[in-house]
């Protein structure tokens, strides 16, 4: 059997033609252009699946169903999207209207990054595992759990905003109206900003910083990977950073463990392309930290596998 993957996001939608184990055999993506309404979105998503399909040389009989990993809170039972803050869908039917435009009957739907962590479990990084959670840093900090083989998503499909669970009381506002935020802190946003802020920190304070030449001088330029950089290379202020974001990092990560205490938790996103520069200090304060660090079993902390591809995937598992 073959099953249609999408991965919605606010700049493209991806699709992906998936086999039984869970492999793309071919895939394709179109701009989503998201200050369109709703509708065209869906004409232009069902347009891109409909040549996938054909370029793959198969029919729409081929396809057992359709998933959709969608941003906001998607009603799984219905096929209604009821928020998504960064497209125009509100009580929005996507799953109605890709079979309206594709004549695929079985469509299902979910939160992107739930999606995801049920790739993840199924073919990635925590294949096997009963129970897991993933995180992912990117603009923001998305988060999935699958308890059982299931993925949670609370009784109003809203469940698993990991990113917004306050790590620091009072601490920096976030987007979502909180103020402390983990997103806020442990993001490559967030880790951006910290960046900026320490250079900011560095020139009152008459300290130098590789970080400066990395930049050219304009904190404007500070990205996810300066400090990182700056730290590799014998940098006082880049290694401040880091370690402030790992400090950050594992406070989530060790809450995580202590409520849902997974087999394995994963992260993804462009930050773990550091690997042992992360991975290493991350775990020893994750395992100082979680409840359970006496016991003889403990969460396995990896680097999620399935990168770009884990939208495709999750989506084109949601039937399974």
């Amino acid at each position: 059997m073959y099953y249609l993957g999408i991965d919605l996001g606010g700049t493209n939608i991806a699709a992906g033609i998936v086999n039984d184990d869970y492999k793309i055999i071919k895939k394709k993506s179109v701009p989503t252009l998201a200050h369109r309404e709703g509708r065209e979105i869906m004409k232009d998503m069902g347009k891109l699946c409909l040549d996938l399909i054909s370029e793959a040389g198969l029919t729409v009989d081929d396809i057992a169903y359709a998933g959709i990993a969608t941003p906001g809170t998607a009603n799984s039972e219905t096929g209604v999207v009821e928020y998504a803050n960064n497209l125009p869908f509100r009580n929005f039917p996507i799953a109605a209207l890709l079979t309206e435009f594709t004549g695929i009957k079985k469509v299902y739907i979910e939160n992107d990054a739930n999606a995801a962590a049920k790739a993840e479990a199924l073919a990635g990084a925590a294949k096997g595992a009963k129970f897991s959670v993933m995180i992912t840093l990117g603009t923001g900090l998305g988060g999935g759990i699958v308890l059982d083989g299931k993925v949670y998503s609370g009784f109003n499909f809203a469940g698993a905003e990991l990113g917004h669970v306050v790590i620091e009381k009072d601490g920096k506002p976030c987007t979502c109206g909180r103020h402390g935020c983990w997103e806020t802190y442990s993001s490559a946003t967030g880790l951006t900003n910290m960046t900026k802020e320490a250079v900011l920190e560095a020139r009152k304070n008459g300290r130098k910083t590789l970080i400066e030449e990395l930049i050219n001088g304009n904190v404007d330029n500070c990205n996810a990977r300066v400090a990182f950089t700056a730290m590799k290379q014998g940098d006082e202020v880049g290694k401040e950073v880091v370690d402030r974001f790992i400090s950050y990092l594992a406070c989530g990560i060790a809450n995580m463990i202590n409520i849902f205490q997974p087999n394995i938790l994963t992260i993804g996103g462009g930050v773990c392309n550091e690997k042992d520069n992360l991975l290493i200090p991350l775990k020893k304060k994750v395992f100082e930290e979680t409840y359970t660090r006496e016991g003889s079993k403990q969460t396995e902390i990896k680097i999620a596998e399935l990168g770009n591809d884990a939208g495709i995937v999750g989506a084109a598992v949601l039937g399974l």
